[in-house]
């Protein structure tokens, strides 16, 4: 019970604290808001770390945060080398080649009426098929190493950037586009100078839908089948062994990989779209 009484007091000191920080007038800076995401997500752990302890719950059932991290400390070597085989080789690997194609796919696409009306139709259907279907196909296709993962990735991240790269090609207004006809503009000047900068925004919501699909994508891949060593293998083994705090290790390491791949993808957005007005401040 002191456990549990401790983590409920910090809990709401806590709450106190982030209410008093979110109303002040310094809530609109960066450091304000990292400093209140920060504190809620520690306020989880220890209320986490408090009900564990204080109720007796079995680490087969649910381990306590400490532990996860004693885990986690103990197991760099093994927890490097399956990001390494699942993260690096599988879902980066993937997700380039995908966007790749999908960036040549919608340029051909724009040049093609036919195509619009009948390869993107297609292309939602396959994106609607289910990655626990596909993913034992393309292990068959490509074995059991990294390049079957990187081939289910590079299926789920292309046609999300596909679909919202070709709606931004549109998105340039025709007032726009019969100005630089009127000034004689070629396609490739057309595309180059008006319609991929407008099509930017759009192309960047697809990277950071893909950003998450790509990692989902290779984890669940390797529970078809992959050699010793991997997220999804890793997973799937310590299910088995009642290892869960290993199990936990392995979401926080597919969490930081997914946060880091978003995050830069995000800051390059507000890069190249700083004209936009959803990166003014």
């Amino acid at each position: 019970m002191i456990w549990i009484a401790g983590a409920v007091a910090f809990w709401l000191t806590a709450w106190g604290a982030n209410v008093a920080l979110a109303g002040s007038r310094f809530a609109a800076l960066r450091r304000t808001r990292v400093g209140i995401a920060g504190l809620f997500g520690l306020t989880l752990l220890v209320l986490w770390e408090g009900l564990v302890r204080g109720s007796g719950i079995s680490a087969v059932i649910l381990p306590a945060p400490s532990d996860i991290a004693a885990t986690f400390a103990n197991s760099l070597p093994t927890l490097w080398a399956d990001f390494v085989q699942t993260v690096v080789k599988g879902a980066l690997s993937g997700f380039a080649i995908g966007v790749a194609a999908a960036f040549v796919t919608a340029i051909v696409i724009d040049r093609s009426p036919f195509l619009q009306r009948g390869l993107l139709p297609i292309s939602n259907f396959v994106a609607a098929l289910p990655i626990v279907g596909l993913a034992p196909i393309l292990v068959m296709w490509f074995g059991f190493d990294w390049h079957s993962k990187s081939a289910v990735v590079v299926i789920m991240v292309f046609f999300p950037v596909l679909v919202n790269l070709v709606a931004g090609l549109q998105a340039a207004e025709r007032m726009q586009r019969d100005l630089m006809a009127t000034y004689s503009a070629s396609y490739a000047q057309t595309l180059i100078k008006l319609r991929l900068p407008a099509a930017m925004p759009f192309f960047f919501n697809g990277l950071k839908i893909a950003s998450t699909l790509a990692l989902i994508g290779a984890i669940v891949a390797e529970f078809f089948g992959s050699p010793i060593v991997g997220m999804g293998f890793r997973i799937s083994t310590e299910v088995g062994r009642l290892g869960l705090d290993m199990v936990w290790a392995e979401i926080v390491v597919a969490a930081l990989a997914g946060s880091a791949l978003y995050g830069t993808i995000a800051l390059i957005e507000a890069r190249v779209t700083f004209w936009h007005p959803s990166q003014r401040r």
